[in-house]
């Protein structure tokens, strides 16, 4: 922690607004202070590099990933006691899905205290939600695992997230397969590779879903547009159940 420290103790006013920023958003004054610029840090931000390791977010974006997943699973695991572990996987999945830490972000505030070297490079990307998850990574290590616990439940989950709306909320498999490629940088597409005749007028479509080449979902339906939701929906639950999903 001292490295970043060096690095970032220059602008002491800059240092008090984000400790500001902090207590208003979170309700706590950090310790540390060098550790959240750093998790507010975007790859695209040139600076100057120690021995090849370029000061940004993305280690602490990791750290903050594993921290989050695991508060999130402990919350869901006590309110719902009598629900199945698919269920429990599936709404932990929601809550950390990079639609809702974006939108989570945003709504804290946290676009505003992002620092990116491309103008609107914000907007339209998965910036916000690894932000997010960097500041995860960076209160933990500034206070521990119970205290990150408590500001994750207490601040973000119970104030800014409907735990029943997201149970409601009908899954697109399509968006949450393209979220999760993208995320482990894997490339995936979608293949039409049959249109049979069922009657007049009327057609069924069979989509293949590949992952890397490898085949992962079928899917078949009246339209191309279901089909692809059905061979999603397969390979979704396949991940899971394989524990490849993140």
């Amino acid at each position: 922690m001292r490295l970043f420290s060096s690095f970032f103790a220059r602008n002491k006013a800059t240092d008090k607004s984000l400790e500001e920023a902090i207590k208003n958003i979170f309700g706590y004054y950090p310790g540390n202070v060098a550790v959240y610029k750093l998790a507010f840090r975007h790859k695209s931000l040139p600076g100057p590099a120690n021995n090849g390791f370029r000061y940004n977010n993305e280690r602490l974006e990791y750290l903050g990933d594993a921290v989050l997943g695991s508060v999130v699973a402990d919350f869901l695991f006590k309110k719902f006691p009598f629900k199945d572990e698919g269920f429990l996987t599936e709404m932990r999945s929601r809550i950390v899905s990079r639609s809702n830490l974006n939108m989570l972000s945003r709504k804290l505030g946290l676009d505003k205290l992002i620092q990116t070297g491309k103008e609107n490079h914000i907007r339209g990307s998965s910036v916000l939600g690894d932000a997010f998850e960097a500041f995860v990574g960076a209160l933990y290590l500034d206070k521990g695992y119970r205290f990150t616990q408590k500001v994750i439940v207490t601040q973000i989950i119970q104030c800014h997230l409907d735990v029943d709306e997201l149970m409601s909320k009908e899954i697109n498999f399509k968006s949450k397969m393209i979220e999760w490629a993208q995320k482990e940088k894997k490339t995936l597409e979608f293949v039409l590779t049959d249109e049979i005749e069922n009657g007049k007028n009327n057609k069924i479509y069979q989509v293949n879903l590949m992952l890397e080449d490898k085949l992962v979902g079928e899917g078949k339906d009246f339209s191309i547009k279901k089909a692809e939701q059905n061979a999603a929906r397969q390979a979704w639950v396949s991940l899971n159940e394989t524990g490849s999903e993140t």
